[in-house]
């Protein structure tokens, strides 16, 4: 690694988890508040209208990079149902908040994450790039968790229109961050998404494995069991990992 002056946090399973929130709630929460707007619909029939229109949604926006969003998921089951709704209707709109609350509910920042950007702000410039259909949820996750003083800059994919690996967002937090790409890192978990879209921006990638490292555990019962590292990246378990990374790098650091 290069000297880094920057550097960039995915949000989920990177900086924290939802770990105990199941999809059927927050669409449960979804569909609780469309029959509260006078909305007819079943919990049988719409579920799986709306989970296929949301797969189509987002293999489309995986595909050419460009970000969807709920309401035009939500819309699309309604009117296959029979409901003439568009995606800006208004009780589309409170459905979607009610939908993300359960995310903000659930939301429980990676042990030492805290204390880790508390450790690194004023050292570095931090940034946040998630990809989140609706920015409003991230925001006001990590304005929760206490984490949003730490960040110069913070990016989702709901308000950029495009969603990573696309290079256009890795770009835009660079240009925010105001650092070159050769003194910045980013930090992610997902090899396609987080991994292989800084290193094409060249930016320098860090892997963070904990979520997997975890659920690895659960499943085979085995403290010494963690999952392959990515090869070629600079891979971490927990944020002391980053801190020795970021030592080697720069012997200025101190913890």
């Amino acid at each position: 690694m290069q000297h880094i002056t920057a550097i960039g946090f995915d949000l989920f399973e990177t900086l924290i988890t939802v770990e105990n929130l199941r999809r059927e709630e927050a669409v449960g929460r979804l569909m609780q508040t469309l029959k509260s707007s006078g909305l007819a619909i079943a919990d049988e029939t719409f579920f799986p209208i709306y989970r296929a229109a949301a797969r189509r949604f987002m293999e489309a926006a995986q595909h050419d990079g460009k970000e969807t969003h709920n309401r035009f998921w939500v819309s699309t089951a309604l009117q296959e149902l029979g409901h003439d709704v568009q995606p800006d209707d208004p009780r589309i709109a409170l459905a979607v908040e009610t939908y993300f609350s359960a995310f903000v509910d659930y939301a429980a920042p990676i042990p030492g994450t805290v204390e880790m950007l508390t450790t690194l702000k004023g050292k570095y410039r931090l940034g946040l790039l998630s990809n989140l259909t609706h920015a409003p949820a991230a925001l006001r996750i990590i304005e929760r968790l206490g984490m949003a003083p730490f960040f110069d800059v913070v990016l989702v994919s709901g308000q950029l229109g495009y969603r990573k690996p696309h290079p256009r967002v890795f770009l835009a937090l660079l240009e925010q961050l105001g650092t070159p790409k050769e003194h910045t890192a980013f930090v992610g978990d997902n090899l396609d998404v987080d991994i292989r879209g800084a290193q094409q921006a060249g930016i320098q990638p860090i892997s963070m494995n904990y979520v997997q490292a975890q659920k690895a555990l659960e499943a085979q019962g085995l403290a010494d069991s963690l999952p392959p590292a990515t090869p070629d990246v600079p891979t971490i378990t927990h944020w002391q990992d980053l801190f020795t990374l970021l030592h080697t790098a720069d012997s200025s650091f101190k913890i």
